[in-house]
């Protein structure tokens, strides 16, 4: 991880800020084997609202997720995305952190050797751009644990080592609450999770979005967790794009109708392409 910028505010002192996509395109692989994922995507975040994206698998949603991130087995052909006025693709993926995007993996990655107390410190350092104070960071650390009802020798385990499916859930949520994000991407994150995992979860990032005016943009296949985490916005991704959008009355459709509608759409347009 790199030294923080001097030139960057951080995250936690910033409120109402803005994520704009717009016309964003997307492959993955190369030369022969390159394929095009996302297909010009549009989609404003602004701080304090929730969005869902619904989508059935393949549809590219993770991949949105992983490009605003700056994943490299991703390349980004055209299109834009902005947090604030500030180009997002112009930065690194630790100054993307910097300036106040959070991603929540669907499936986080070992640390091996490296303990979770010392992993959110760190994090926290890099963030901000100065150690946070170790008895009020301890504290916070405690009491975040403590709502997310994960055990105090849970600090101690190397990241996600021998974690279970909502222990890394867990710990992701405890991430996003302590590093207090303008933008955060959960990326389906209720993903086997049992119904009590679920719960707490979801008040974990509840009670984020209570302390803050953070943008959520939160990524599922399913309508269980939006009855936990209500969103003000669905959109509903095909085919690498959005192809409708509402409010939380389209998740209820979704839930009865599926996409095959959606699909047989996208499936038209193409052939007549």
């Amino acid at each position: 991880m790199t030294s923080p910028s001097t030139t960057q505010t951080p995250a936690s002192t910033v409120t109402g800020s803005v994520l704009e996509i717009r016309d964003l395109h997307v492959t993955v692989g190369e030369g022969d084997d390159t394929k095009e994922i996302l297909r010009g995507v549009d989609l404003t975040v602004r701080g304090g609202e929730t969005h869902a994206i619904m989508g059935p698998n393949g549809s590219g949603k993770s991949t949105l997720a992983y490009s605003i991130a700056g994943h490299p087995k991703y390349t980004i052909t055209g299109g834009t995305v902005t947090l604030d006025g500030e180009d997002v693709l112009a930065m690194t993926v630790d100054e993307r952190a910097r300036a106040g995007l959070f991603l929540a993996m669907q499936y986080p990655v070992e640390v091996p050797g490296v303990s979770v107390s010392n992993f959110l410190r760190t994090a926290a350092t890099a963030v901000s751009g100065e150690a946070p104070k170790l008895r009020t960071w301890v504290k916070d650390v405690r009491t975040e644990m403590t709502a997310l009802e994960m055990d105090a020798a849970f600090a101690e385990r190397n990241v996600n080592e021998g974690f279970s499916g909502g222990e890394k859930k867990r710990h992701e949520i405890l991430q996003m609450r302590l590093l207090k994000p303008r933008i955060a991407i959960l990326d389906e994150t209720d993903s086997g999770l049992d119904v009590d995992a679920l719960r707490v979860v979801s008040e974990g990032v509840n009670r984020a979005k209570a302390d803050s005016p953070v943008g959520v943009l939160l990524i599922t296949h399913y309508t269980r967790i939006l009855r936990y985490i209500q969103p003000d916005f669905v959109h509903v991704f095909v085919a690498g794009r959005v192809v409708d959008e509402g409010g939380p009355e389209l998740a209820d459709k979704l839930e009865a109708e599926g996409y095959a509608s959606y699909l047989k759409d996208a499936t038209a347009g193409e052939a007549t392409a």
